[in-house]
This record gives structure tokens, C-alpha cells and sequence, in this order.
């Protein structure tokens, strides 16, 4: 199997189901947006020896392939139902933050993306975790989408967040604070 196909070379690609749309629609850009905040995560990951959060954070790249293929079908399609993201992720996420905030100090300042270098990186993940938010968001003020994906999203820049933290804290790298 040849990785190019040449049926993008018109500026269209298709979604699942085959209808094609410009590459430059909403829709693809979002799903662009998760693809980037995936590379970044597996990023992260090669800076980061700790099982635990490795684990996690495959599991999150999982999680978001499976968001871009349910942004990638629209709903009309029969397989829509079947490829729509639940919320068991969604609640999944809110308990690793719970648990990976409790051996973290109170946060007393606002604080700079920063600290270590993986940490850096869940922080720049964390940031385009937002954006792609904000593209699924617009997104729905032109097709149907999942309404978990935004919560989804919206959980996952939460959690990225703790993480960077959790990474910085593991490594004794202190947080730069914001300073007015």
C-alpha cells in the first residue's frame, strides 16, 4: 500500500462515508487540530520515564484518534452511532485529575507554562488541547457534531494541566510563577 494517494491533490479530502470536503473546511481543520495536539502528546511522552503517566498518556492518544474519527463521520452516516466517543473517557480523566492532584502542593499563584522540558511540552499540548476546543465549538455552529467531544476536550486541557504540574513536581523542577 503506497502512503500517497494523490485524491487530495485538488485541495479536497473525504470524510468517512466518502463525501469529500475542502481541506480548508472547519471540520478538517479541527480534526487537524486534534492531530497536532496528539503529535504533541507523543512528544511529551518520549520526555517522560514514569510508567504511570506514560500509560495515561497513550491512552489519551487512543482517546483523540477516536475523537478525529468521530468528528470525520457525520452523523448521518450509519456508522455514526457506533464510532461517537462516550463519556467513559470523559469521567476516566476527571478521576486521574482528582488522583494525580493529590500529590500536588495547592496552587497559591498562577502560575507560567515552564519547569522541565516535558513539562513545557504538556503545557504547549495543553494550549492546543484549547484550540482544538475552540475549532470543535465553531464546528457546531455549522454540522452536528458529539457535544462529548467538547467535554472531553475541556477535560483533557484540565488534566493536561495537572500533568505538566505532576511532571514538574516529579522532577523537582520548581513552577514559574506569574508575577503582575
Amino acid at each position: 500500500m503506497k502512503i500517497y494517494t494523490k485524491f487530495g491533490d485538488s485541495g479536497e479530502t473525504a470524510l468517512y462515508g466518502g463525501t469529500r470536503i475542502p481541506k480548508d473546511a472547519l471540520r478538517i481543520e479541527a480534526i487537524g487540530t486534534i492531530d497536532e495536539l496528539n503529535a504533541y502528546i507523543g512528544y511529551a511522552q518520549t520526555l517522560i520515564d514514569d510508567a504511570d503517566l506514560c500509560e495515561l498518556l497513550q491512552r489519551i492518544q487512543n482517546h483523540l484518534f477516536s475523537i478525529g474519527a468521530d468528528l470525520a463521520t457525520p452523523v448521518t452516516h450509519t456508522k455514526s452511532a457506533e464510532l461517537q466517543v462516550s463519556e467513559d473517557f470523559t469521567l476516566e480523566m476527571e478521576k486521574a485529575i482528582d488522583a494525580f492532584s493529590e500529590e500536588l502542593p495547592p496552587l497559591t499563584n498562577f502560575i507560567l507554562p515552564g519547569g522541565c522540558q516535558a513539562g513545557s511540552v504538556l503545557h504547549v499540548a495543553r494550549a492546543v488541547c484549547r484550540r482544538s476546543e475552540r475549532c470543535v465549538v465553531r464546528l457546531t455552529r455549522e454540522v452536528d457534531i458529539n457535544p462529548e467531544i467538547i467535554r472531553c476536550l475541556n477535560r483533557l486541557s484540565d488534566l493536561l494541566f495537572v500533568l505538566a504540574r505532576v511532571v514538574n513536581h516529579r522532577s523537582h523542577k520548581p513552577e514559574p510563577i506569574w508575577k503582575s
